[in-house]
């Protein structure tokens, strides 16, 4: 009876299967992988989900538009480089200059940033570039300030051109030299760079035109300072001690003092005078009333994020990239197009008084001036002082060292055999060297600080002027 009840009770009804799940039921597929239904995640997959995929998409986002954007003012300037030159033209040239951040160590990072941003516009526009960078703060300004004193001579005829040593056909001449760099152009990234410029443009339009060796001078200057002079010997009265005479330096012969004292230095007389003396006539060493017409200046913002305190700036600008790819192609297509506009300075005295009293000077001397508040604190003169202090308590040990060991009035040991210390003259050259890289921090450092005005002088009005952002008739 209950095994009839059991057989003849109903089955239930078996679940139509289509041809696809059989099928992949056939393959191994375990069959509960297709019984499930969707759900939504747990809340911690929602969290990380949503965020996860907000960063990347606003990440592809910004590429995004920066592609965008830099094939944008490729565009407009494209047909410039479809235009046929002569066979003795040569194409736009323009000068960039990048002066070291404070306080980073990679001096590039100016010109790393002109060619990831400014230098695509240029390359499609077929305008040629030469970059100039300073390994240290201060070096550009003297290069600059140099090769002003060197124009200068070769106007004043003290100094003749400079020619190729082998003769080339249709060599430019130096007006037509002259000439394609007014139509070239002058880059200056950064604030820090725009200072560093014009202090050298002020010096090199208003100090001596003469040649000056820094080095020398230096070198002249710290050879009279005493660092290096021999101490003085105790004067003893009596000539023979314990019955044998002293070995003193008038007993010895010749050959034989110039043998132990191979690095006396012959004392500087008080004669010879460091100061440095002109060469040039008074009437051609004047600095001209009025400057020639200097190319056009585009200036390119700039702000270089170091340290732990500016990481989230450093997080802002690698998720906004497109913010400096569309200023960096502004700035270049304004410089292509010739934008030009004079430059704009505080013109009157009372406007220079108050503009100084906030740390301004007006117009474009105020050029990305908000830069400067991120290497305040970058670089200080203590830090020079305390490395001078350092180095020159140590002197004294090691020239003592290096001129018992010359003269041989003790042994070397065994650490100084496998190691040998420096000699006189290389502990010389290695004050030289940090005197140089010091000073030239020190007046880099003036010039560039926080606060530090812009040098100006009055006859830069008339003879700069600044690539003007593009209008927006051209721009449409």
């Amino acid at each position: 009876m209950s095994s009839q009840n059991v057989d003849s009770a109903p089955k239930p009804s078996q679940v139509q299967k289509s041809g696809v799940r059989a099928a992949f039921e056939y393959t191994g597929i375990p069959p509960s992988w297709f019984d499930k239904r969707p759900k939504l995640p747990s809340r911690n997959w929602l969290i990380f989900l949503s965020v996860t995929t907000s960063i990347v998409a606003y990440y592809v986002y910004d590429r995004r538009e920066c592609r965008r954007i830099r094939a944008d003012y490729s565009s407009r300037v494209e047909h410039l480089a479809k235009e046929p030159l002569g066979t003795t033209d040569l194409p736009r040239k323009v000068t960039v200059y990048g002066a070291k951040w404070p306080g980073d160590e990679d001096h590039d990072k100016s010109l790393k940033f002109f060619r990831k941003y400014v230098k695509p516009i240029f390359v499609a526009a077929a305008v040629d570039y030469e970059m100039i960078s300073g390994r240290r703060s201060g070096d550009l300004a003297n290069r600059i300030a140099d090769e002003i004193k060197t124009r200068r001579r070769i106007d004043a005829g003290v100094e003749p051109p400079s020619h190729s040593p082998v003769p080339l056909p249709n060599q430019p001449t130096l007006e037509q030299k002259r000439k394609r760099e007014l139509e070239g152009g002058i880059v200056l990234v950064g604030r820090h760079t725009l200072k560093e410029f014009m202090s050298g443009l002020k010096r090199g339009w208003t100090e001596s035109m003469d040649r000056v060796d820094r080095e020398d001078m230096l070198a002249q200057e710290l050879a009279s300072d005493g660092r290096f002079d021999e101490p003085e010997e105790p004067v003893i009265d009596p000539e023979v001690v314990d019955g044998e005479p002293l070995p003193t330096r008038s007993r010895l012969l010749p050959s034989q003092n110039a043998a132990l004292f191979p690095l006396q230095m012959p004392s500087s007389s008080p004669s010879k005078s460091t100061q440095y003396t002109s060469n040039i006539p008074a009437h051609l060493d004047t600095p001209p009333s009025t400057i020639p017409t200097l190319p056009t200046l585009l200036l390119v913002p700039f702000t270089n994020h170091i340290g732990f305190r500016q990481v989230p700036n450093m997080l802002w600008g690698f998720f906004n990239e497109r913010h400096k790819v569309r200023a960096g192609s502004e700035a270049a297509y304004s410089l292509i197009m010739s934008h030009v506009r004079p430059f704009a300075a505080a013109n009157t005295a009372s406007e220079i008084q108050e503009s100084q009293l906030d740390g301004r000077q007006g117009g474009d001397l105020d050029f990305d001036l908000p830069a400067e508040s991120y290497y305040d604190g970058a670089y200080t003169p203590s830090e020079t002082e305390k490395a001078r202090k350092t180095y020159y308590d140590a002197l004294p040990a090691k020239l003592a060292t290096a001129r018992a060991l010359a003269r041989g009035t003790r042994a070397p040991t065994k650490e100084e055999d496998s190691h040998p210390p420096p000699t006189e003259v290389e502990l010389r050259a290695e004050r030289l060297k940090k005197e140089m890289r010091w000073r030239g921090d020190e007046a880099g450092w003036e010039i560039v600080k926080p606060g530090q005005l812009v040098q100006w002088d009055e006859r830069f009005a008339d003879a700069l002027q600044i690539s003007d952002e593009p209008r927006a008739d051209d721009v449409g």
